[in-house]
């Protein structure tokens, strides 16, 4: 906060403003582009254990090469969020349980310049969030089934190393992990084992989705939309919506009260 500056900066209550879309022509490029790249390389170094500013650092790193002014004032409002609560972080339980669920969404065409969409995935240990990802997709999706179901391939890759890592750790876990997604015709692709005409191009995730079912490394389970926590890393959110997915991320304020 005090290299940048804004150490007496009002603070923010969530990170990015609702349905905030930056792109490469938001106006005059920044004189001193350095602040930005090294004030994002913070951030994307504090997304380590922040969960809740992933997607927000996410957009921002898309812009190193040439951020603007626009860009610059959105990154330091994560700043006045984090100057909010700085006691804020990841907690352990000791009474925990070993279960692991994880929550898959996405935000389909979401890019103003691309029309690619951003995916993202997040994973608790019981309570504790374990692990967490925000992507813009590599191309481009002609529906929102086919994205969700390519953000659901990659937590099945997740899922697997993670049922390894457990079991480095001498942790059993026999039964399925949890993945809930709130898009019906993904889960319906999913567990159909005849494949479609429009389908074919995705076929290689089919398979491994399919696979990792069928050997019971987890369960696909459907959730509503207002309870996909995973909605967190895929969108800017409104200061409600974020905070009430905020308190089911397992993230504890040290200094709030108990």
């Amino acid at each position: 906060m005090n290299d940048s500056g804004h150490l007496g900066a009002r603070i923010a209550s969530f990170p990015m403003e609702q349905n905030l879309k930056l792109t490469n022509q938001d106006g005059a490029l920044l004189f001193n582009p350095s602040a930005y790249r090294r004030l994002v390389g913070r951030l994307i170094y504090m997304t380590i254990t922040l969960p809740d500013i992933v997607f927000a650092v996410n957009i921002f790193s898309q812009f190193m090469h040439a951020p603007c002014l626009p860009h610059m004032q959105a990154a330091t409002r994560v700043l006045r969020y984090i100057k909010g609560s700085p006691g804020q972080g990841i907690l352990f339980l000791s009474f925990n349980t070993l279960h692991v669920t994880a929550y898959t969404n996405l935000d389909w065409a979401s890019c103003p310049t691309t029309r690619r969409s951003t995916t993202g995935y997040f994973i608790q240990l019981g309570t504790s969030p374990i692990s967490w990802r925000t992507k813009k997709q590599m191309t481009v999706a002609r529906s929102s089934a086919e994205t969700e179901y390519r953000a659901m391939a990659v937590t099945t890759c997740e899922f697997t190393w993670l049922k390894q890592l457990l079991a480095d750790f001498g942790i059993s876990h026999p039964e399925p992990f949890s993945l809930h997604c709130d898009n019906q015709s993904a889960l319906h692709i999913a567990l159909n084992p005849v494949f479609h005409e429009h389908t074919k191009h995705i076929e290689i995730d089919c398979y491994i989705i399919r696979d990792k079912i069928r050997s019971g490394l987890f369960n696909a389970v459907h959730t509503p939309s207002h309870e996909q926590i995973a909605d967190i890393f895929t969108k800017a959110l409104g200061r409600e919506l974020f905070h009430h997915f905020l308190c089911k991320l397992g993230i504890t304020d040290l200094y709030g009260p108990t």
